[in-house]
């Protein structure tokens, strides 16, 4: 008969026992909704190829209504927003290493005399080029504007349509002076694979325990919490610090990034970025009821730091909002110091700035962990 074979009333039970799994399930069918959500936000509203408004730093050496008429041209093109207008050469240098600012535009001593002369000086613009797609577009606009930016501020010859332009550009991209995409790429590539490992790995090697019933022989045993805490991370550091070694090997000898920091300073860096994802595994262990809850939620945070983190689009093209949610995670921050660190041998001092957040946000998930985890133990 055909209710040998089929049945409706028992696909009926099937479904309805589906149904009750997944109302039981709140993480699962909570990640079933927001992944869906936070995807169509972030690429919706977040996401943008042609970043404008780039912070800029101007170092003038002389005033006057020629550097004033430049300022207001580049702002004009909506891919410049001048931040800074009174920074020396060095302080601008600075700021460029750091990353506080996109661009630098120098107005030579002597350019406006230069220029009423007919003699075409130049300008220099430098821009940090770490991340081509960041200054492509905005290079490409500021070499249109030789043609008309001082139109109105010049007379006689100089002032005629058919009159070449009045001054020059040299822009110098700094840091990446061919636009190599692996150059940019590949360290951020060191991040990322640390963010989806560290976290997955520890995640689910707690997660097992708890399935599996061994996690009971723990609490048979005077192990503190924090003592089980750091000694499920102990040795994932050491298999991150494996896969940095092959990434750095591969940069140099497959792609030929440069390197031009210190290897100190580098592992310094992968060190507290290594702490900072693990410390999240850990916290999603703690939660997890299952292994496939923990990749749910490693997934859930891999998302947002890989799309949010500068590492496929530029960070500056985002939204506010979305920039400071890209500040809190601790991905946004390492490839700011692993690019600082391999491309423009950036120092102690102005790596600081990019290293500080990560130790923060692995003091705070640490404390957070070690409070749900001990919970988990009672």
């Amino acid at each position: 008969m055909l209710s040998d074979v089929f049945s409706l009333g028992r696909l009926y039970a099937i479904m309805a026992k589906e149904f009750v799994q997944l109302r039981r399930d709140r993480l699962t069918f909570a990640m079933m909704v927001g992944i869906p959500v936070i995807q169509m936000t972030l690429f919706g509203f977040a996401i943008n190829g042609d970043p404008r408004s780039l912070p800029t730093a101007v170092v003038a050496h002389e005033q006057g209504p020629f550097t004033r008429s430049l300022v207001r041209a580049l702002e004009n093109t909506g891919y410049f927003r001048v931040v800074d207008a009174t920074l020396g050469e060095a302080e601008a240098e600075r700021a460029l290493a750091q990353g506080d600012v996109q661009f630098v535009l120098t107005v030579p001593a002597g350019f406006a005399r230069a220029l009423q002369r007919g003699e075409r000086p130049a300008l220099l613009l430098e821009a940090d080029a770490t991340d081509p797609a960041a200054t492509g577009n905005a290079i490409g606009a500021v070499q249109q504007l030789a043609a008309r930016a001082l139109r109105h501020d010049l007379v006689g010859p100089l002032a005629a349509p058919d009159a070449p332009p009045p001054f020059e550009w040299r822009i110098q991209r700094r840091y990446n002076p061919e636009g190599i995409t692996q150059y940019n790429v590949v360290p951020g590539l060191m991040g990322v694979i640390l963010t989806m490992t560290m976290i997955m790995m520890t995640a689910l090697a707690v997660t097992r325990e708890v399935e599996r019933g061994t996690m009971e022989n723990l609490l048979a045993t005077p192990v503190r919490p924090l003592e089980v805490m750091v000694g499920k991370i102990v040795p994932y550091i050491a298999i991150g610090l494996v896969q940095v070694v092959i990434i750095l090997l591969a940069a140099k000898f497959v792609f030929s990034v440069p390197f031009a920091g210190s290897i100190a300073l580098l592992m310094l860096g992968v060190l507290a970025f290594i702490a900072a994802s693990l410390t999240v595994g850990i916290t999603i262990s703690s939660v997890a009821r299952s292994q496939m809850q923990a990749m749910q939620m490693t997934f859930f945070f891999f998302l947002p730091s890989l799309l949010l983190s500068g590492f496929m689009f530029p960070f500056r093209g985002m939204p506010g909002w979305a920039q400071w949610l890209g500040q809190v995670l601790p991905l946004t921050h390492f490839l700011r110091y692993i690019r600082g660190v391999m491309l423009k041998g950036n120092a102690a001092a102005e790596l600081w700035p990019h290293l500080w957040p990560v130790l923060l946000f692995t003091a705070v998930v640490l404390a957070v962990g070690l409070k749900r985890f001990r919970r988990t133990l009672d």
